[in-house]
């Protein structure tokens, strides 16, 4: 009545259905969620990666220094909060005030860097490739 391979087949069956059950039931696992990162406030060290940007000001298309400096998500404080991501930024866009600031910070570019954050807000405006913009700061590490 039944075929002398019969219980081969079954349990080639078996061991398909499982193969193509299996992916799905692996793909269902959450990752966990991304960790807030710990507050700054002004006085506070921020240290991280310093690379140099490209921008043009607004008057005559002259060349603005400008740097970012890539970090671990750091929180903002209030009214600023989390500029509106999960984590924190990332990414801060430091601002020079003048050419002897620009000149402190271009030995820096491409290493690591910590500054002493004075003033910072979250970026607002479209041209900013920044997640977040420090205004006032002092270099904290030297060569």
């Amino acid at each position: 009545m039944t075929k002398r391979r019969f219980g081969k087949r079954l349990a080639l069956g078996v061991v398909i259905a499982a193969t193509f059950a299996a992916p799905p039931v692996m793909a269902q696992q959450v990752a966990p969620a991304p960790k807030a990162g710990k507050p700054i406030n002004a006085g506070d060290v921020l240290s991280g990666e310093l690379n140099a940007m490209r921008l043009r000001g607004d008057k005559k298309g002259k060349r603005v220094a400008t740097y970012q400096l890539t970090s671990e998500p750091r929180r903002l404080p209030p009214p600023n909060g989390l500029c509106g991501l999960e984590t924190g930024p990332e990414t801060f866009q430091i601002v020079t005030n003048s050419d002897a600031q620009a000149a402190q910070l271009r030995g820096f570019i491409g290493k690591e860097v910590s500054l002493k954050v004075d003033e910072i807000a979250c970026a607002q405006d479209a041209g900013q490739m920044s997640e977040a913009v420090v205004t006032k700061w002092s270099v904290v590490t030297k060569h």
